[in-house]
């Protein structure tokens, strides 16, 4: 017997072959019943019910459906395995209702509807869960840069440009900056979550059916916002997937570019963070070092979660515009463990930040260095001395590279010494005070206190503006919550009566 002979009589002659079944059924079939199971019995719940209100089905008939229904739905689905003799899990669990309430009666549960909208039902059910666990979390985190921003609205920090040191901020600013993006993020998420919460249900294949269905109602029992009111749009639009994945791409990046520069200032030359203890790992071998391997993992993850969300942009792409698998048991998996790393770096996150130690004094002393206020000399030239501004410059500028040509801080040198640099270029004569003013990070950071500036004033504005909003927020989600829960405990409770 050849090697061909060979592979044909271990595969089989009869579907589905060996090959076939453990490199694709079986995962899929895993996949289906550890993220699909309770939607795709609620959808089961809902949709029998509607067909009793619409008098398609009788009562006593729809009784025993969801009587046999709800026995099944008790299955531990963990325990449940691949079997060859049902395609998938929906067939598998069908026969069990089947066996329950007999084929005919088992068979009616699946009048006006198909695979293609209960599919595409169960996907975005599940869906919905995730994002509600990471709207969960990036709230938490939200609320902990409030928190730590108030904390730091004169903890005086380098700002960086070019990665360089550019001028003086706080890191209550800095805080209140990364919470604001994050803002945005959230706000994309919602906008995705909008377009994931309608039912495609009573589409069924793409043509909706000639049963007087009420999608409706189906939609309201499963606690949709509405229907995707295009049959052929409710099967073959993928624009949920590619906005869900938008969105979490776009968090992940902006939220992977701040955990980057957390991981520089825990260096030791850096100096500014320390990590908690129980955030951070010792060396096998040197016994000295904190390794921050919280926030090596959430930059990790960060990036793993972006290369969940781009598969699923890279399956969409170029696909048919219909019912297709490449939206469907392949790909929908990439987005649940998208949303689960994703959810995973704003816990480990919120855990760093919430327990993060900020050694000020040197932050301060790090703000006085590199000429990083030299901004304010070409600045009070201009404003208090009418000097025009690329004169002011100019001047500011000469003095930088003098100073580090000369290895010194700007604070090294006297006003006299400063008054003859200037007097270079301009009659100009600075007081001491003003001098000192110049040089010193509080002073630049204080007068800098237009909308969205960093002083003190304005962060502590900006501050109590977005405690209010933040409130709101989480008010709106918690209802949404609970509207989620009421739904299903009402979709249950209707299903026993």
């Amino acid at each position: 017997m050849n090697n061909q002979e060979e592979f044909i009589k271990a595969e089989g002659t009869v579907f589905p072959g060996k090959t076939y079944k453990e490199e694709l059924l079986i995962p899929i079939f895993n996949d289906q019943r550890d993220n699909l199971f309770d939607s795709m019995f609620d959808i089961h719940r809902a949709h029998i019910i509607m067909l009793k209100e619409q008098q398609i089905i009788s009562s006593d008939e729809a009784k025993m459906m969801l009587a046999g229904t709800n026995k099944v739905a008790k299955t531990d689905s963990s325990q449940l395995t691949y079997q060859p003799q049902y395609e998938d899990l929906f067939f598998m669990m069908e026969a069990k209702i089947a066996e329950e309430i007999g084929p005919e009666l088992a068979g009616k549960i699946h009048i006006a509807r198909s695979r293609n909208d209960m599919g595409v039902a169960m996907y975005r059910l599940v869906l919905r869960e995730y994002f509600l666990k990471l709207f969960d979390s990036c709230y938490r985190l939200s609320e902990i840069l409030l928190e730590k921003a108030e904390q730091h609205d004169e903890t005086y920090i380098t700002g960086y440009t070019h990665t360089q040191p550019a001028q003086p901020t706080t890191l209550g600013h800095y805080f209140l900056a990364i919470y604001d993006v994050l803002q945005r993020d959230i706000k994309r998420l919602w906008s995705a979550y909008e377009t994931v919460n309608k039912s495609p249900l009573g589409a069924a294949a793409m043509t909706t059916t000639g049963f007087p269905i009420s999608r409706a109602r189906t939609a309201e029992l499963l606690g949709f916002d509405g229907i995707v009111e295009n049959s052929f749009d409710a099967i073959a639009g993928a624009d949920y997937l590619l906005e869900t994945a938008a969105a979490l791409m776009t968090c992940m990046v902006n939220t992977g570019r701040w955990i980057q520069d957390f991981l520089l200032q825990v260096t030791r030359e850096f100096g500014t963070f320390t990590v908690a203890d129980p955030y951070v790992q010792v060396s096998s071998i040197m016994p000295q070092k904190r390794n921050p391997v919280s926030i090596e993992h959430s930059r990790s993850l960060a990036s793993s979660a972006f290369s969940e969300a781009q598969a699923v942009m890279n399956m969409i792409h170029n696909t048919p515009f219909g019912d297709i698998v490449d939206t469907e048991d392949d790909l929908q998996p990439h987005l649940y463990r998208a949303f689960n790393k994703a959810n995973r770096v704003m816990k480990l996150m919120y855990a760093v930040i919430a327990t993060l130690k900020v050694n000020k004094e040197h932050a301060k002393v790090m703000a006085e260095k590199s000429c990083i206020t030299i901004t304010e000399l070409a600045d009070t030239l201009a404003r208090e001395h009418g000097v025009g501004f690329r004169k002011a410059h100019e001047i500011a500028s000469h003095i930088s590279i003098k100073t580090a040509s000369e290895k010194k801080e700007l604070s090294d040198w006297t006003v006299e010494e400063i008054n003859k640099m200037i007097q270079k270029f301009v009659e100009v004569e600075l007081t001491k005070e003003i001098w000192n003013d110049i040089i010193s990070p509080l002073y630049f950071v204080k007068i800098r206190g237009i909308a969205g500036g960093p002083s003190p004033k304005e962060v502590k504005r900006m501050i109590e503006e977005r405690k209010g909003s933040i409130a709101a927020m989480r008010r709106n989600f918690e209802m949404v919550i609970q509207k989620i829960g009421q739904k299903r405990k009402e979709l249950c409770e209707e299903s026993k009566s």
